[in-house]
């Protein structure tokens, strides 16, 4: 019998997968750190046969090349990929054969890319089911209720793109079973994907019934998967180049530590120090000009999208697991220079307490007092409404008279936020305290409205929209 075993990251929004019937094993879309497939391939008893690729991966850095030098399995990717390392190339139609009781049939699904595979999964499945199709491994072609994005490989293809994603959607759905599982590597956050994602699990005959590639005519689904593309992460642009190169294995061994002096001047000298805690312990207190990115959010993506690529970052946690896991997921979007860490209460990494700060925060209820004329006396007054969502969010709907700047445009456009105290607001609190933070980098003053945007309207803020 077969059994899927899913390796989520779901700081990128991403799956990987391990179907296994018992002895041997294939591994689809894996991760920079192979450590995590290597340990459940321990546990399961399977020897991996094949580490097969659905596309060159835009959002992350493949594992698998590492994955099958250290096992010895087949490396697979499209043979019309262009890459500077030996692999198994294959095309529509053909089959990998593990064992008698698991086979990947080989389907080319452009449109995410255009070499884009989808694996089809046969054999009997644990659930007692015939030998046959039992599911299919669609990459970042069919989606839980979306399908992948089409611009990550250039504007100018992204219409093409998207007809050929509808095509490959239609051809998956005449050629399989309605109970075929649908098995994706985009879609539960990821940026890959051309609309917002929803599920944890699915079927092919339930997208046939909810997903717009599939019920849409061609031309129409064109339209609406073009109009709905927001932005997506600088770092992008370097994860096709790294991937198709052969990415270096890699190496999560702790960086040096830092202590205070050292510390102080990597802050003196501009350099990216991101302070991993949450953001209230941040508010509270923090090393002056540090970075707040915390391990309960996206931190990898916002980091990635931020910093320049290849710049010196030091991580500051409270532990040297947050450091670890930190690093760990920077690794995976080819953040590999960490040159520096430390751990341990602000105030005992300051080398002089007066390079201590911290940063009031509000509510979306503190706010409309302001806009209303009701100040507060212990909070600076809110001259500038500063809104650091993206623009989809922003067009949805804003603070009537904000100043919009989407955080990743936010180091690169500072001086364009006008004179005055800032109050900074996001969806939730996350962004907007990583946007106070470069604010108080470059000496603005600034209040961080940690709250729900979802809450703003009830509490009397004047919304508006651009729709």
């Amino acid at each position: 019998m077969i059994d899927v075993e899913v390796i989520e990251t779901s700081s990128l929004g991403d799956r990987s997968y391990l179907a296994s019937d018992g002895e041997v094993a294939v591994v689809v879309d894996p991760q920079r750190d192979v450590d995590r497939v290597l340990a459940l391939a321990g546990r399961l008893g399977v020897r991996i046969t094949h580490v097969v690729e659905t596309h060159v991966h835009n959002d992350y850095v493949s594992g698998g090349l590492e994955l099958a030098r250290l096992t010895g399995a087949a490396y697979v990717l499209s043979a019309e990929d262009d890459v500077a390392f030996a692999r198994t190339g294959v095309v529509d139609g053909d089959v990998l054969e593990a064992s008698p009781r698991l086979r990947l049939r080989v389907v080319g699904t452009p449109g995410h890319t255009f070499h884009h595979l989808s694996y089809v999964l046969e054999g009997p499945m644990r659930d007692g089911g015939r030998d046959g199709p039992q599911g299919v491994f669609t990459g970042g072609s069919l989606l839980y209720g979306t399908t992948g994005r089409t611009d990550l490989l250039g504007d100018e293809h992204a219409e093409a793109l998207a007809r050929a994603q509808h095509a490959s959607a239609a051809s998956m759905a005449d050629a399989l079973p309605d109970g075929a599982q649908v098995w994706p590597t985009h879609g539960f956050g990821s940026f890959c994907t051309a609309s917002p994602a929803s599920g944890d699990d699915s079927t092919l005959g339930h997208e046939k019934q909810v997903n717009p590639v599939l019920r849409l005519a061609r031309e129409e689904f064109v339209r609406e998967a073009l109009s709905g593309l927001g932005a997506y992460p600088a770092y992008y642009a370097h994860m096709g180049a790294l991937n198709t190169a052969g990415p270096a294995p890699v190496d999560l061994r702790p960086p040096m530590t830092a202590d205070p002096a050292e510390l102080a001047r990597r802050l003196a000298d501009g350099e990216w120090v991101v302070d991993l805690r949450h953001r209230k312990a941040y508010l509270d207190s923090h090393l002056a000009g540090t970075v707040s990115l915390g391990l309960d959010g996206p931190m990898a993506t916002w980091l990635g999208w931020m910093a320049p690529h290849g710049a010196p970052i030091t991580l500051l946690g409270d532990t040297p697991d947050q450091v670890a896991q930190a690093q760990r997921e920077l690794v995976r979007i080819g953040v590999d220079r960490i040159v520096a860490a430390a751990t341990g209460d602000p105030d005992e990494l300051a080398v002089d307490p007066a390079l201590l700060g911290e940063l009031p925060s509000a509510g979306f209820v503190d706010l409309a007092g302001e806009l209303g004329g009701r100040r507060s006396a212990d909070l600076p007054p809110a001259e500038v409404v500063l809104d650091v969502r993206l623009g989809t969010e922003w067009d949805a709907s804003h603070v009537r008279g904000a100043v919009h700047v989407p955080l990743p445009e936010l180091p690169d456009r500072l001086d364009e936020v006008p004179a005055g105290s800032v109050w900074v607001h996001c969806g939730s609190g996350y962004r907007a305290t990583a946007a106070a933070s470069l604010l108080a980098r470059a000496g603005r003053t600034v209040v961080v409205i940690d709250d729900n945007y979802g809450d703003a309207e009830d509490a009397g803020v004047p919304l508006t929209t651009t729709l």
